[in-house]
């Protein structure tokens, strides 16, 4: 048989024969006279084997494995693992389908998905609220609502599972009770307003007292174990100078705002103690 011939009869292409030659996974025919391969029965009956062997998920490699004699790994061995990890990637699979599946509910739900997404069912239905608390205020959102929810999408992504539930609780616990996210919009007001400020104006401190009134005692807590982490109270200053995610962070404020939102976490902390 010519290469065409064998490839048609096993249903792969001329270009995987020649391939698997490379590969040492079929080996070399004799040749005709004029220097064609010249195949045999043998040869259709182990390309054969290789492409079911590939058919079933196998590697190139792990074929190469299992055709080899004395030194290759038994079939039943390369089957077993690649059985477990199949289960593994069904696994993954049904998880991924079960958080788009919840996406797809709070759509339905809420009319569509937050632009920052996708985030978690938790962010996306906080996300929800504000935009419903959004819609019933007049005139346009507060800028600094937007800029909070790419923030906190942030957080979410880079952070651990741990960080993420705990992140997405003590949020729903600041916005669960009656009012509470009209209270959080009009500290966004009072931010938006700081955006020409310097940082010494006096509503400065009128927006901070605002923004660490509107959080829940828990929030309080939390960021006092942060600062107690951080060790001494001037380490709160050297890491808000810091480069990296702090120094982002209060960088992409106005300095008014900057200075408020520094304030405001000095109140938390007062209050955790």
């Amino acid at each position: 048989m010519r290469i065409g011939e064998l490839a048609a009869l096993a249903g792969v292409s001329t270009r995987a024969v020649r391939h698997y030659h490379h590969l040492g996974l079929l080996p070399e025919p004799a040749r005709r006279a004029n220097g064609y391969r010249d195949y045999e029965l043998r040869d259709a009956v182990a390309l054969a084997r290789v492409r079911r062997l590939t058919e079933l998920g196998l590697g190139l490699e792990e074929v190469r494995d299992v055709l080899a004699d004395d030194a290759g790994r038994e079939l039943h061995e390369v089957l077993a693992e690649l059985d477990a990890d199949l289960a593994r990637q069904e696994e993954a699979i049904r998880t991924r389908r079960a958080r788009i599946a919840a996406l797809l509910r709070l759509a339905e739900e809420h009319g569509g998905l937050p632009a920052e997404g996708p985030v978690s069912e938790e962010l996306a239905a906080l996300f929800g609220r504000m935009a419903r608390t959004a819609a019933a205020r007049p005139g346009p959102e507060p800028a600094m609502a937007a800029k909070e929810r790419e923030v906190l999408a942030l957080i979410e992504a880079t952070a651990g599972p741990e960080a993420g539930e705990r992140l997405s609780a003590l949020l729903g616990q600041a916005t669960a009770e009656p009012g509470a996210m009209e209270r959080v919009y009009e500290v966004y007001a009072l931010l938006d307003e700081l955006a020409g400020a310097e940082p010494d104006d006096p509503r400065v401190a009128d927006a901070a007292q605002a923004l660490s009134d509107c959080l829940p005692d828990a929030v309080a807590a939390e960021v006092g174990a942060q600062a107690g982490k951080a060790g001494e109270a001037g380490s709160w200053e050297a890491a808000e100078a810091a480069e990296g995610f702090m120094g982002a962070f209060y960088a992409d404020f106005a300095p008014a705002q900057a200075e408020a939102v520094r304030q405001a976490i000095r109140l938390l902390v007062e209050r955790a103690r």
